[in-house]
């Protein structure tokens, strides 16, 4: 029995941030998908950001096309880390937490993908970069978190033990 589980404001904001990210990922999906058809583009800026509508059966820039059971055991065994580590990550730094719920809710929206279609919808298209989706953006910003969070804090330690 679970007794007086008490959740503070920086885990509320943690599944927040996983729930907003997914939601936005699927409606946004939803839609490319109801009102184009798989290889349309719609210019937004000509020749600078369009709407491509495209099923990519891989990771990151198609890498790893049609492994679709790899792509998934990838995704869970992340979210299983994320799940089993999470009384570590109470107790990091907001860039830790903000960059994990970043990367999970991307996760989650692309694995909802996999697992309901074997590949992930894209429709944000730079022209100069390989076409992606909001997770993606997600999951990118979060690593990004996650880096600056790695670097910050091996700096932070590395003042505490000259101080020493």
């Amino acid at each position: 029995m679970i007794k007086n589980v008490k959740i503070n404001c920086g885990d509320k904001m943690f599944f927040i941030i996983i729930l907003v990210i997914y939601i936005l990922d699927q409606i946004s999906k939803a839609a490319v998908q109801l009102w184009m058809y798989q290889g349309e583009s719609l210019p937004i800026i000509p020749g600078i950001f369009h709407l491509t509508y495209i099923r990519n059966p891989g990771a990151a820039f198609g890498l790893m096309a049609y492994q679709t059971p790899v792509l998934v055991a990838i995704s869970l065994i992340l979210l299983v880390g994320v799940v089993l580590g999470y009384r570590y990550i109470k107790t990091g730094g907001p860039l830790l937490r903000y960059g994990l719920s970043l990367v999970v809710g991307g996760a989650l929206g692309n694995l909802t993908d996999r697992l309901r279609y074997g590949s992930v919808v894209d429709f944000l298209d730079f022209r100069v970069w390989p076409v992606f989706n909001l997770a993606d953006v997600a999951i990118v910003i979060g690593a990004g978190l996650l880096i600056l969070d790695l670097i910050t804090t091996k700096y932070s330690e590395q003042d505490k033990e000259s101080e020493v």
